[in-house]
């Protein structure tokens, strides 16, 4: 939908009616003002002759309106309309969220996508009224705007934190857009001038990540904690912490948020962190829209007692591939140790879960997995470290899951259990999976229901696993 087809007047009515379903799907801009806002800002709601809207933040900022301080529009959950597209829009949108922008330019990110850079720029006008550059740059700038209210970063760091190449660049692009320098923006949070980071040590602070509610953040962790690699990850039900390139996260539920805390050597890697963080506990999901499309017949029980459910991603794509495939056909707990051990002995440079090309040269005899498990996880290794499969965001998912399936080892559960978690495919079902067979035949249901619970399959699954 591009900015032009939002209807007006169920836009007015949600801003009116401050209804929180529709953050993050729009955002009004009020010409008298020249601020852009959340649908759930709790200033004076504008009279409609003054009020325009659109789709995305860069769509207003474009147009010359710059974020309100009061509802904060960087603080915003994800359209969740994009966050389940496998199109081109979809996928540049998340690889702009992962940083591809930032480190390889709008022709980069173009050439992830294997389209021309031009072909690309059409489609994002097209869509949201703005091209891929200006969107990366309000990008840039909006968790600029978060890490100078929320932290205490030197405004230097928050300058390449957020993506910018410099401190000048940064202050002319956000007196320009937004009419204020970043030390002002920081005395009117008020927020004292920080001191120069210490060169010896991480570089610490923590963020607000937002989401929507209802949000089961007991079943999401509890997820996570129960599949955590020894040596990599630590969790339990209402936290997650791991290794990341240069230090550590810890994500942690709060009653209306999650917290993120960083202790990274090089923060400009903040922007990849917040946007796998935030695909890793699906906070951008609609439970309104898969709650009614679910809460019918036999699963309507398993939805009212789950109604904020999700289902996990992943931090990494190529990671949750290796553990799809140590996990097949064996349990949980099982496939935690093997995972633990291939860490041990394969683990990248600060205990990192091993790249593609690190675990193809690993010797991986003795651990206890099958050789026939160890030639699909060589495969598997090979066909990801030369680019023939992506599952960071760049290919198309049904070009991602042929691949997959053609590796000699992975068959139709495997791969779509990457699609449901990696390829945030939302209509994945893991064909064959016993759990969920046993599930559905306890609960009386018939296979043919499967077919009911399209596009939210993935949904259906997660019910039924958590059920159990």
């Amino acid at each position: 939908m591009s900015p032009l087809e939002l209807d007006f007047d169920s836009c007015y009515r949600a801003v009116s009616a401050r209804d929180a379903r529709f953050d993050g799907r729009f955002y009004t801009a009020v010409t008298t003002t020249r601020i852009y806002c959340r649908p759930i800002c709790p200033a004076r709601t504008p009279s409609f002759r003054n009020v325009r809207f659109y789709r995305h933040a860069a769509s207003a900022e474009a147009a010359g309106f710059r974020p309100c301080k009061r509802c904060r529009p960087e603080l915003s959950p994800g359209d969740p309309g994009w966050d389940i597209r496998g199109d081109l829009i979809g996928r540049a949108l998340r690889l702009i969220d992962d940083g591809a922008a930032d480190e390889q330019g709008v022709a980069g990110l173009a050439r992830r996508l294997h389209i021309t850079e031009r072909h690309l720029h059409r489609l994002f006008v097209a869509e949201l009224g703005v091209g891929p550059l200006a969107v990366a740059r309000t990008k840039r700038l909006l968790l600029a705007k978060q890490l100078l209210t929320e932290t205490d970063l030197p405004v230097t760091e928050v300058a390449f934190a957020a993506g910018f190449g410099s401190v000048r660049q940064f202050n002319a692009t956000m007196r320009e857009t937004y009419g204020f320098t970043p030390s002002e923006l920081r005395a009117t949070a008020g927020r004292v001038a920080a001191r120069a980071a210490d060169a010896a040590g991480p570089v610490t602070l923590r963020l607000r990540l937002h989401r929507r509610e209802p949000y089961d953040a007991d079943g999401v962790f509890g997820f996570l904690a129960s599949r955590a690699i020894p040596g990599l990850e630590v969790a339990d039900r209402t936290s997650y912490a791991r290794t990341v390139p240069g230090g550590t996260i810890t994500l942690t539920a709060q009653h209306d948020h999650i917290a993120l805390d960083v202790a990274v050597d090089d923060t400009r890697q903040l922007t990849r962190l917040v946007g796998r963080c935030r695909r890793l506990l699906d906070l951008d999901a609609d439970p309104g829209a898969i709650a009614e499309a679910l809460d019918q017949g036999s699963l309507a029980p398993l939805v009212a007692a789950r109604p904020g459910l999700r289902v996990p991603g992943t931090f990494d794509g190529f990671e949750l591939a290796v553990r799809a495939v140590v996990g097949q056909q064996i349990s949980v707990a099982g496939a935690r140790t093997l995972l633990g051990r291939i860490v041990a002995r394969a683990a990248a440079p600060g205990g990192l879960f091993p790249t593609a090309a690190r675990l193809l040269d690993t010797d991986l005899t003795g651990l206890g997995l099958t050789n026939r498990r160890i030639a699909t996880l060589k495969d598997l290794s090979a066909r990801l470290a030369d680019g023939s499969i992506d599952l960071d965001g760049g290919q198309d998912p049904s070009d991602a899951v042929a691949g997959l399936l053609a590796v000699p080892g992975i068959g139709p559960w495997t791969a779509s259990y990457v699609a449901l978690r990696a390829l945030r495919d939302p209509d994945a079902w893991p064909v064959g999976d016993l759990v969920l067979d046993k599930r559905m035949a306890a609960l009386g249901i018939p296979h043919d229901h499967i077919e009911r619970w399209r596009p939210w399959r993935a949904y259906a699954a997660l019910h039924l696993w958590s059920s159990s």
